[in-house]
């Protein structure tokens, strides 16, 4: 039975704490070196529902994408959510260990695991110099409509559902992928020569102005969706380490959904804004 600090040595070496970007907050939040480790829990965000599921579960450690405190606190009182949640873990002797940025530029990572999850085959990565996002390529051609649905139909289903910017009836070969926000990555989309682009949170002008500029179509999902995968890849990398390490941990993959928005309607106004329509 290992200690959390040999888990922890084996995390950090799939995701090396260095890889984070300077902003991040990356690392083990909370928890005892020395504590033993049987049931693991990885999740995308540390929030409240997350942390009653380790409670319940019995796990002694939780891995999260997102930090709970990326922009530092002077505070861990349980009268806020964040202290809650620290509180709650300490209480119930549960680690909370978060790879963010670090999981993203990781070879495997986030973005091979949403390539992954698609059934798409990565030929490289979209940013060189930091590995983020990642080419890949359809074995059969289809339209991005087709490339739209296969994307709904593969990853979690949020309220958001998916978007989708572009000719529906334009064919699709290449494409890039970005788990999580990936507007900032539009040069680099346009500079690799892809058909489509799978992220999310894109934004008004970005997405209007990548529309302008090239025929590229635009597959926007919701932020958690596209990274959910990645859980599955890590847990996946921890169950090879327990079996090598004989350590016979229990690794579980949260299937809640902390998506922050819980619906979607539909425009339902009378007032008509196509074009010729009467003012």
């Amino acid at each position: 039975m290992p200690r959390l600090s040999e888990v922890l040595a084996e995390l950090d070496a799939l995701w090396p704490p260095e890889r984070a970007e300077q902003w991040d907050a990356v690392g083990t939040v909370c928890g005892d070196p020395d504590a033993e480790v049987t049931r693991v829990l990885f999740a995308v965000d540390p929030v409240q529902e997350v942390a009653d599921e380790a409670v319940a579960l019995g796990a002694q450690l939780v891995v999260t994408h997102h930090p709970l405190y990326l922009r530092g606190t002077t505070t861990v009182a349980a009268s806020t959510f964040k202290g809650r949640v620290v509180h709650g873990l300490i209480k119930h002797d549960i680690a909370l260990h978060v790879a963010h940025t670090n999981a993203d530029t990781a070879d495997p990572g986030v973005s091979d695991a949403l390539a992954g999850a698609l059934d798409l085959r990565v030929v490289g990565p979209l940013v060189p110099e930091n590995g983020l996002g990642r080419i890949c390529e359809l074995d059969v051609p289809e339209t991005l409509r087709d490339f739209a649905a296969r994307a709904a139909r593969r990853l979690p289903a949020t309220a958001q559902g998916i978007r989708v910017a572009g000719d529906l009836d334009a064919p699709v070969r290449r494409v890039a992928v970005s788990g999580g926000s990936g507007d900032s990555l539009f040069d680099a989309v346009r500079a690799a020569g892809v058909d489509a682009f799978l992220t999310a949170d894109l934004r008004h002008h970005p997405a209007s102005e990548a529309t302008q500029h090239t025929p590229l179509g635009l597959v926007d999902a919701a932020h958690w969706a596209t990274e959910w995968p990645w859980c599955e890849l890590a847990a996946a990398q921890l169950d090879e380490i327990s079996d090598r390490n004989g350590w016979n941990l229990r690794v579980h993959v949260s299937t809640t959904v902390t998506d922050p928005w819980a619906a979607h309607e539909p425009s339902t106004s009378a007032h008509d804004t196509s074009p010729g329509a009467p003012n």
